[in-house]
């Protein structure tokens, strides 16, 4: 077996496939991947080839054959994937690379190559219907400030100005929550510091979400509204990348780890919408699905912006 990595680089955390001769392994590490507004080359680098090297159980950075990264900011923040691929290959050794948009690699992860929609969910958002030929929507995916609606972000931003709401006495507060904001930050002061002075505020507001989600659990009915409005605006990305396509839907990304938190919501606004739908529970997750993309080169002749593959000599 040639030595490959899947690898997923999202906003808040790295999951690497490794297929050695030994076998399978796999990691997640958990770390903010965006500084300020932006994200850089040397960031994708540094946390792929750190997971891989985990992934790997060694001390220095395997040796492999081919790699693909899957990664938030593709397309968009990211200008240069050419650089990202010529650094991974001088650090991995491996002279098949590809970068891919974790739009793309969630995608094969969730339906493994079969078309429809898939909306990856994490500390953002970003929705993908495409049949993997002609057909290429993309929805939302435009930063914790202008949208990525329904995502962690969103989640906690708005979980966070509950509690604020509440200490001011205002109308729609939570008292859960501002217990919550307590707990994390101690007072509005701590808060205040950490999400505005931070090296990464969508990271930290995120990293509220399951403060919200366990107000939700609890019976708050406000952190409840917060999780239910968040699959309808995971849906409305969804229904709007559908066209042209089968209504097949699934999702991906950490924070559908909640469950029916916000499983249920999603599912419900998708059917609203589009009654025939079939939405599926997806298959594996974004590393897989950078695996998957390694055996499917010819994908970058459609691909456009969320591929750029190098190595490959049939691509």
């Amino acid at each position: 077996m040639s030595a490959r990595a899947g690898v997923d680089v999202g906003g808040s955390g790295v999951r690497a496939v490794v297929e050695l001769g030994t076998g399978r392994r796999r990691v997640r590490l958990t770390r903010p991947t965006h500084r300020r507004a932006t994200l850089d080359a040397a960031t994708v680098v540094e946390a792929a080839v750190e997971a891989v090297t985990q992934a790997a159980d060694a001390a220095r950075p395997p040796r492999l054959d081919a790699v693909c990264v899957g990664t938030t900011g593709l397309p968009g923040l990211l200008e240069d994937p050419a650089a990202i691929a010529a650094e991974l290959r001088d650090r991995l050794g491996a002279s098949r690379v590809m970068v891919a948009g974790d739009a793309l690699t969630t995608h094969l992860g969730a339906l493994g190559g079969r078309p429809g929609v898939v909306v990856a969910a994490g500390t953002g958002v970003i929705a993908l219907g495409t049949d993997l030929g002609g057909v290429w929507n993309r929805t939302d995916g435009w930063g914790y400030l202008l949208g990525d609606e329904g995502g962690g972000a969103w989640i906690g931003r708005r979980g966070l100005a509950a509690a604020l709401r509440h200490l001011d006495g205002r109308a729609g507060g939570s008292g859960p929550l501002a217990a919550a904001v307590a707990t994390r930050y101690g007072d509005p002061a701590g808060l205040l510091g950490r999400v505005y002075n931070g090296d990464s505020p969508s990271f930290e507001l995120a990293a509220f979400a399951p403060a919200v989600a366990e107000a939700a659990r609890g019976g708050d009915p406000v952190a409840s509204g917060i999780w239910r409005h968040a699959g309808e605006r995971l849906a409305e990305s969804a229904v709007a990348a559908a066209a042209g396509l089968e209504p097949c839907f699934s999702w991906g990304g950490g924070l559908f780890r909640t469950g029916g938190l916000l499983e249920d919501p999603f599912r419900r606004a998708v059917l609203a919408r589009v009654p025939a739908a079939r939405i599926v529970a997806p298959d594996g997750d974004g590393a897989d699905g950078a695996l998957r993309l390694l055996d499917h080169p010819r994908i970058t002749r459609h691909a456009g912006p969320f591929l750029h593959a190098s190595g490959f000599d049939d691509a």
